[in-house]
């Protein structure tokens, strides 16, 4: 017997992993890494702030925990967008 999937899935965004070398973010059945070198403020946060994440907009994360934005543009290709201040 087989157990039948009741409803939809309406979680868009999540943390699926957190390493010693950066976070894993699944958005929408695509898998991302933001590794700690590209992305250092998250490296020392816990893991309750990084787990905080919210989709305000389509391709647009806000950890509210840690008053991070970024977007999915910044994420997939983080050499468009060098680091101002840490």
């Amino acid at each position: 017997m087989s157990s039948l999937a009741h409803g939809n899935n309406t979680l868009t965004v999540e943390i699926t992993n957190i390493s010693a070398h950066g976070i894993w973010l699944l958005v929408r059945e695509k898998e991302l890494f933001l590794p700690y070198k590209d992305f250092p403020w998250f490296k020392n946060q816990t893991v309750k702030a990084i787990l905080n994440i919210e989709e305000p907009n389509p391709g647009h994360f806000y950890w509210p925990d840690i008053d991070i934005d970024l977007t999915l543009e910044s994420i997939e290709h983080p050499e468009r967008f060098p680091l101002k201040s840490m």
